[in-house]
């Protein structure tokens, strides 16, 4: 099943069902009206949902309605949690040598993780709104996972059994301001901004065999001003799955239904052993341009590419083997904060 949520003058919008060729929708507001709503009472409402889902993909509901991802807000236009975690340890590990900084050994063995602003969310086309250029404005490439309520000290196995839906996610990061807050040794806050999430959530067997040991086995495409920079594939080099991330942030807490889980940058290793290369020269690319410029300063002893500025644009999106969209495009122009 596949779902998104429409603006409609609301927080938390409309929710609709979506085709799998996402040419349609279904507005449901007498079974939920809204993701969250369907969330906290998934057992009881989404088989009706999946009868829904059924005859909108077998062309027999007389309400379906043109969908347009423009129209779109994030699934969850605000949630309960938001939680990003680093389990791509091959770009933390880039990261920290291209500073001259060793890993900790730990860093294999126990997930990185923050607790992420999840108030306002950016719609999937919406601008990229900042004061200065100045701030190292990037874009990070994930996917992301939406949980059921998880107890508290769940286990990894038991974690897999609460996962309800899969989606994208641009974790925009203001690099120039991260270090100094890092430095504080609390963590990040301005300089994690509001996140965009893909128009389309879809539910783990709508995936098929792309979706198996709690990752996701395809390409996260990820495009800079309409060049592909990046198309690893996100269930490479994964060192940490989603039901271990869940799991993690359960440890002394439970999650509530709702709770979005995020992978960290999504990046795969060179298989002939280097840093990595760009797709124009034949490799995978990057999910960020602090790794293209980590890459840089390994190689050539500097960075060179710049982070966003305001006119750019930035498209995130993932296809099916046939070439189909899966979640829809997260496609976002960069733009100057004007206060008035």
């Amino acid at each position: 099943m596949k779902f998104a949520t429409l603006k409609n003058g609301t927080r938390d919008g409309q929710l609709v069902v979506v085709n799998r060729q996402l040419s349609q929708c279904v507005a449901i507001p007498q079974i939920a009206p809204t993701l969250q709503a369907l969330l906290d009472n998934w057992d009881a409402l989404i088989e009706k949902v999946r009868v829904v889902s059924d005859e909108l993909n077998a062309g027999k509901r007389s309400d379906a309605q043109k969908f347009d991802q423009s129209h779109c807000h994030s699934p969850l236009p605000r949630a309960y949690q938001w939680a990003d975690g680093s389990a791509y340890v091959n770009h933390v590990e880039l990261v920290r040598k291209a500073r001259g900084a060793e890993m900790p050994p730990s860093f294999w063995t126990d997930p990185l993780i923050y607790q992420g602003g999840s108030d306002t969310f950016l719609a999937p086309r919406d601008p990229i709104v900042m004061a200065s250029e100045d701030y190292g404005i990037d874009m990070e490439s994930e996917i992301t996972v939406v949980t059921s309520d998880v107890p508290m000290g769940v286990s990894a196995e038991q974690a897999a059994k609460h996962i309800r839906l899969i989606m994208l996610v641009n974790d925009v990061s203001l690099r120039g301001l991260i270090p100094a807050e890092l430095a504080k040794g609390f963590g990040f806050f301005q300089s994690k901004p509001s996140s965009a999430f893909s128009p389309v959530a879809v539910t783990p067997d709508e995936l098929g065999d792309a979706w198996r040991d709690g990752k996701l086995h395809l390409p996260l495409l990820t495009y800079r001003n309409d060049e592909l920079m990046g198309k690893p594939n996100a269930g490479v080099d994964m060192t940490f799955n989603f039901p271990t991330l869940i799991a993690h942030a359960a440890k002394t807490r439970p999650l509530g239904a709702g709770c979005i889980i995020g992978s960290g940058t999504v990046s795969n290793r060179d298989p002939e052993g280097g840093p990595g290369k760009p797709v124009s020269e034949g490799g995978l690319g990057y999910s960020c341009i602090a790794e293209v410029r980590t890459v840089e300063t390994i190689l050539q002893g500097q960075a060179k590419s710049p982070f966003l500025r305001f006119g750019e644009r930035v498209r995130i999106e993932m296809h099916d083997a046939d070439g189909q969209s899966i979640f829809g495009t997260i496609d976002q122009v960069v733009k100057a904060y004007n206060p008035a």
